[in-house]
């Protein structure tokens, strides 16, 4: 089981909790954003000493409430990379409808040689109104009355997007014409004649990995027919059960048979402490600012049904209690969080998991000191001894 670990890129944020201001209504001025970026460079300094596989960052625009206000993935991880030794750096994930895909993948490829192969590329349809339509695309969301003409919309541009994006890492020379995009367009003249095609420069030297969020049945189909790696989150053990079960049936369906977990990525919120109470203490903060930000736009959907109810509300706002006994949190001492994460590992043949350690409210150094924790006292209880050198080996029974 690979170990990596996310983060969702906020600013400091001490009054962060269920007594905090209202997520709309907070505001942070420009040095508090470039002070996160130091905290984020920081922050992988040290999953890159303790043995993580790699850091993934997200990709969000104009968020002066200051949650997510990482815009660029591949940026900041190319410059994480160069101050680290090892650790790879993913995107959780590029918005591809917010991009030109031809500039995506030029980018990605670029990073990724500079890198020495040291990048992930994940990709996603988005969530907010804000930066999307800003950026040109559109999206399906709480605050547009889950317009359905928007996501359907969103989900062609993508898939369009997506395949150019496959077609320039693959092929030496490409050429794409469809709805949204004409790669290249027609009529260019070029030295005498005309352009019919187009290479990559520069491309990617090895096949990428594309990993892909999961969280609609539309989505896992698609996953499911072209190889990406599905991503879970939110959901719990046994429904994550059974959707993995679905996604094995769905890549079989297209002829690409696979394993339970062989094409599957678990994000998990975790936070550790010696004691269940100080680990309680510690995520509660975080996973109620949380709750009040993205309990709007359906993010807690995703649970199984409070008690009473045969489905779970749009706008389900989760106590902590709640998310950590369906164990989407998994909150505890070093023997709580190991034996809940073997959980998860048996029930779904766990390959790769990620855990999201930066809880809003934490200060730098309490996220620093929470992948220390988890290198140091977890993954040995999970049979992984996690080094330095990046080598996550399973450790040998005496």
């Amino acid at each position: 089981m690979r170990i990596d670990t996310n983060i969702l890129g906020a600013v400091r944020m001490p009054d962060a909790g269920a007594s905090g201001p209202a997520a709309t209504s907070r505001r942070y001025g420009r040095q508090d954003y470039a002070d996160a970026f130091g905290d984020f460079v920081d922050l992988a300094k040290v999953a890159d000493e303790v043995g993580f596989d790699t850091f993934w960052y997200t990709e969000h625009h104009f968020q002066h409430e200051g949650y997510e206000v990482v815009p660029n993935q591949v940026l900041l991880g190319l410059y994480s990379a160069a101050v680290t030794r090892r650790l790879n750096f993913g995107q959780m994930f590029n918005i591809v409808p917010q991009w030109n895909p031809l500039r995506l993948a030029e980018d990605f490829a670029a990073a990724d040689i500079l890198t020495g192969g040291r990048m992930r590329f994940g990709v996603g349809r988005g969530t907010v109104p804000r930066e999307m339509q800003t950026l040109g695309a559109k999206i399906e969301s709480g605050d547009n009355a889950m317009d359905a003409s928007a996501e359907q919309a969103n989900r062609e541009h993508f898939a369009e997007a997506m395949a150019a994006i496959r077609a320039a890492f693959t092929e030496e020379r490409f050429s794409h014409q469809g709805a949204h995009f004409r790669f290249p367009p027609a009529g260019i003249p070029d030295r005498g004649g005309y352009v019919q095609d187009l290479a990559l420069v520069p491309n990617v030297t090895r096949e990428v990995e594309i990993y892909q969020a999961c969280t609609s049945p539309r989505t896992v189909d698609y996953v499911a027919e072209h190889g990406h790696i599905g991503v879970y989150t939110r959901q719990s053990a046994a429904r994550l059960e059974k959707a993995w079960a679905l996604h094995a049936e769905l890549t079989a369906k297209h002829g690409r048979p696979t394993e339970v977990g062989e094409e599957q990525m678990l994000v998990l919120h975790v936070n550790v402490a010696p004691t269940h109470e100080q680990a309680v203490a510690l995520a509660r903060p975080g996973h109620d600012e949380l709750t009040k930000l993205l309990s709007p736009y359906g993010r807690f959907a995703t649970y199984d049904p409070p008690a009473g109810m045969t489905s779970t509300p749009f706008d389900y706002a989760p106590t902590l209690e709640e998310s950590m006994r369906q164990r989407i949190y998994v909150v505890g001492d070093f023997d709580e969080v190991a034996e809940q994460i073997a959980e998860y590992r048996d029930r779904l043949g766990l390959r790769r998991l990620s855990v999201a350690m930066d809880a809003l409210g934490l200060t730098p150094e309490q996220q620093q000191d929470q992948l220390r924790m988890f290198a140091a006292e977890v993954a040995p209880r999970l049979g992984i001894a996690m080094s330095a050198d990046g080598q996550q080996a399973l450790e040998v029974a005496a």
